[in-house]
């Protein structure tokens, strides 16, 4: 598939779908692109394929759970994404996803986590493990401002963010910032890093971690240090 005006393919309201040997071009630039769309789905797989896009490599919205993602080569784009859960203040749930053997090649982001402030629900039980990186720009992210502009709008309500694992990530970073997680007031809780080694791709500068309101963190071996706050 190559070159789709708006998102490639959509899963929505299925139970039980294997996708397999997929291969989808479209350019780094092009908005909206997203190679696939999860939305109120369970017992997805994706395998063995490569995802070019201009948007998400894979979107994982509201309502999905047990959604697996193996063995892909994500080009362009940002990533592979749960969410942006919790817009306008709704309530949203995703949980049950497991993203494993996967690489990132010259992506604005590599695992993310989206939420809007002001949302409910969960985001739960994910895990990202033996992800290889290339000058990606936002190694790990879990971003629970998504969407606001000012600090005005930031609130004490929040979509929760929890036991989500970080294991075998290594590679290099485009940008100074190569972890951010940066999560809201009422925090993230059990967040677990290790065995994480990510080094600039330009030779002469340095990386460093972001971590804000993480409850219960588990940190191991990473490089960078990760120290939250």
């Amino acid at each position: 598939m190559s070159n789709s005006p708006g998102a490639h393919i959509s899963v929505n309201g299925c139970d039980g779908a294997l996708f397999s040997h997929i291969n989808i071009n479209s350019p780094p630039k092009s908005p909206n692109t997203d190679g696939f769309d999860i939305a109120v789905s369970k017992h997805v797989v994706i395998e063995d394929s490569i995802l070019a896009t201009g948007d998400d490599c894979i979107a994982i919205n509201g309502g999905s759970s047990y959604i697996n993602a193996t063995r892909l080569f994500c080009k362009g784009g940002h990533g592979i994404s749960i969410g942006s859960l919790g817009r306008n203040k709704s309530h949203e749930t995703v949980e049950e996803v497991h993203v494993q053997n996967c690489s990132f090649i010259d992506t604005t982001n590599g695992a993310r986590i989206k939420t809007w402030p002001g949302g409910s629900g969960y985001a739960r039980k994910i895990t990202y493990e033996n992800i290889i990186l290339q000058d990606v720009k936002n190694s790990i992210i879990i971003d629970q401002y998504y969407g606001i502009k000012t600090l005005s709008e930031v609130e004490e309500d929040a979509v929760r963010v929890s036991e989500v694992i970080y294991r075998g990530f290594i590679g290099t970073s485009a940008s100074e910032k190569a972890i951010n997680l940066n999560c809201s007031p009422s925090g993230c809780s059990n967040i677990t890093l290790e065995h994480i080694y990510i080094a600039s791709s330009k030779s002469i500068k340095h990386v460093y971690a972001f971590c804000k309101n993480i409850v219960n963190g588990t940190i191991g071996s990473t490089v960078p240090k990760v120290s939250c706050k």
